[in-house]
């Protein structure tokens, strides 16, 4: 067997040919001994292109069909350019890397049956919210002016929103507005993802060291005890999944403690100012963070990651961009699929259900997790917003720059609860139960 070796630019001229544009609708390449042993390669592959199938290293030529993250019968330009700044000895911009987020919702939209767009629904939605957005002066800063968001633009915080991020799923309850689960904190109870930010404020003022990725793997001092204390209830109603959120901390810290010295701030670092590196990092390091699941006739998993995106996005809303809030691809992170966005998308006739579909919704039956229906939901939901976001921007070029689908989903947001809170609401959230929404 002969011995690997690496191979030159100019003697990978032939190769280079290969990876130019491919104008057949099936392509090869061909993979000889050493061509990819280059650990460094490797690795720049996992970090910007993880949902894409690796290259293995064989000492005898063999064919190996590529398959592509746009499309399985096209060549993916951006991976074929990050290759060519490789091996020509450059280094790679950090924008190179891609989620797989939007070209998943996309896949998921074309061959959704159950859940639609109206077109003309999605251009007057798209009107209406950026007027709205400009009536009200919304930007990253908005972020911040949330009574319960840290106010602080320091280590502490990005602390605090990791933490925040890590737990911010399931706060739905069936029971009224009184019963349901809530947190008292400055005299007010809090509801939903509320609940959550007034929980860790309180523990923190109340000495517990929440927000800690030492203390949740802290073994003697962390139990799910002492987080039921941080999240008790002012009702009979616990929080939902109690358990599931205490695992994922301990996960957190046990991963930070391995490969990122224990520090949130040396995670961040890692990504390199890219947005959506921070998010592929997230989403294959952190387990509780890999909102990835199979879809029937796809052989790739469909990327959804909402809380490794929302974790991005409220870094760079609460830094206002500056800072840890630095990237410069955050264009590339879409809209959070969780369960109140779409509901919003419906409200304003962008989203369209199936009969059996929205009978379901409307009477509150359980949506199964990982099935068509919720992966229809959430990935058509992240389309939407998508176009949302070009119509904005072609109706009104002076938008570009100022909007993406980070404001857009906060918008949302913030709407479907002004919602909530007036009884506005034509249709229910639907239901599903898991720690990724």
């Amino acid at each position: 067997m002969q011995p690997s070796r690496f191979l030159t630019p100019s003697a990978l001229t032939p190769f280079l040919k290969l990876l130019q544009p491919f104008s057949s609708s099936k392509s090869q390449l061909i993979i000889t001994p050493g061509s990819f042993s280059s650990k460094k390669l490797s690795s720049l592959y996992y970090l910007a292109f993880p949902y894409t199938p690796r290259l293995i290293h064989t000492p005898t030529p063999v064919k190996v069909k590529m398959s592509y993250s746009s499309d399985e019968d096209q060549a993916d330009p951006e991976l074929l350019e990050l290759l060519r700044q490789h091996l020509n000895g450059k280094q790679p911009s950090p924008t190179a890397a891609e989620t797989g987020v939007l070209e998943s919702a996309e896949f998921v939209y074309n061959h959704a049956i159950d859940v639609a767009l109206d077109m003309r629904g999605c251009k007057k939605a798209a009107n209406t919210i950026w007027d709205q957005m400009q009536q009200r002066e919304y930007s990253p800063a908005t972020w911040s002016t949330h009574e319960l968001h840290p106010k602080e633009k320091d280590e502490e915080t990005v602390k605090f929103i990791f933490t925040m991020d890590l737990l911010n799923f399931s706060f739905w309850s069936e029971k009224s507005e009184e019963e349901r689960f809530q947190v008292e904190y400055r005299g007010k109870r809090w509801t939903g993802y509320w609940s959550l930010v007034a929980g860790l404020q309180r523990g923190l003022e109340e000495g517990i060291p929440i927000t800690d990725p030492a203390f949740w793997i802290n073994q003697e001092e962390f139990t799910p005890d002492v987080l039921g204390n941080v999240f008790r209830s002012a009702t009979d109603e616990e929080i939902p999944l109690l358990h599931q959120r205490f695992d994922c901390l301990r996960e957190a810290g046990e991963v930070l403690h391995e490969k990122y010295n224990g520090s949130v701030l040396d995670l961040i670092e890692a990504a390199n100012g890219s947005a959506a590196a921070l998010v592929n990092l997230l989403a294959s390091d952190f387990p509780c963070f890999a909102d990835i699941h199979p879809y029937p006739g796809r052989r790739q998993p469909i990327r959804i990651l909402k809380r490794a995106q929302i974790f991005v996005a409220d870094l760079w809303a609460c830094f206002e961009g500056q800072s840890y809030g630095s990237f410069s691809d955050i264009d590339k992170i879409t809209m959070f699929a969780d369960y109140r966005v779409p509901q919003m998308l419906w409200q304003l006739g962008c989203l369209l259900y199936g009969p059996t579909l929205e009978a379901a919704v409307r009477e509150k039956k359980m949506i199964e997790h990982g099935g068509e229906w919720e992966m229809q939901l959430r990935a058509c939901s992240i389309w939407c917003v998508e176009l949302i976001r070009r119509e904005i921007i072609r109706e009104h070029p002076e938008a570009k720059g100022k909007v993406n689908a980070v404001l857009i989903d906060f918008f949302l947001y913030d709407a479907v609860k002004e919602l909530e809170k007036e009884g506005g609401e034509r249709i229910p959230h639907h239901r599903t139960r898991s720690i990724w929404y």
